[in-house]
């Protein structure tokens, strides 16, 4: 198993009212999967993800990242797994503004210590494989909606992450667009073998997956 979560709940305090995002949530990841997790708004679905990330350890309850406890680790040690082993994909893309396709793509690369002209290299072939290295000089701002998330997943990919934690990345493109999407992670994970796990309101995209996991 790659994630296992066992029990787990996460709780929120306003004022004396206690609010129940997740309650004793368990689920269980296999290493090549494609998850999808869908159901209504206000289930505790971004929740799931952000713990997998390591941003949000649960009230109560185990997390586990290939048996090793994921809130056990020093935050050194979660800031490299969040850098080596996973890239995220947002709805509303989190590209950096101020920086082209390719230097927010390199971002991950220089972070994990890559140099300037491998960390190019690669992020160009990276743009190229998601059918964007034509915008590789391009600001977020000059690019559609599409083409930014594109550039997104090319850098979630950046640094060839076990897995890739996705969170409606189709919510805020068109439907014909986000069926590329959609249609783009699916071949990028028939092609690598890399756990993805997309959150999404949209059945059509849910079904997209090799297990659906439905929260109520």
């Amino acid at each position: 198993m790659l994630y296992t979560m066992r029990d787990v709940s996460v709780q929120y305090r306003i004022g004396e009212r206690r609010v129940d995002v997740l309650r004793d949530f368990s689920f269980a990841v296999e290493d090549g999967e494609f998850i999808t997790i869908t159901g209504p708004s206000g289930r505790g679905k971004t929740t799931v993800l952000n713990i997998l990330a390591g941003f949000l350890p649960p009230t109560s309850g185990t997390v586990l990242w290939e048996d090793n406890d994921l809130y056990a680790q020093s935050d050194d040690q979660t800031a490299r797994y969040r850098n080596s082993q996973i890239g995220m994909v947002h709805q509303f893309f989190n590209l950096i503004p101020e920086l082209n396709a390719v230097q927010n793509v390199m971002a991950p690369g220089l972070i994990g210590g890559a140099n300037r002209h491998e960390a190019r290299r690669r992020a160009e072939a990276m743009l190229d494989r998601v059918g964007v290295l034509g915008r590789a000089e391009h600001l977020p701002s000059e690019m559609s909606g599409g083409e930014q998330q594109r550039v997104a997943i090319a850098r979630a990919l950046m640094n060839s992450p076990r897995v890739v934690l996705a969170d409606e990345p189709t919510g805020n493109l068109d439907r014909v667009t986000a069926a590329e999407i959609v249609a783009l992670m699916s071949r990028l994970h028939a092609e690598d073998g890399t756990t993805m796990i997309l959150v999404t309101h949209d059945p059509t995209v849910a079904a997209a997956g090799t297990r659906m996991i439905q929260m109520d």
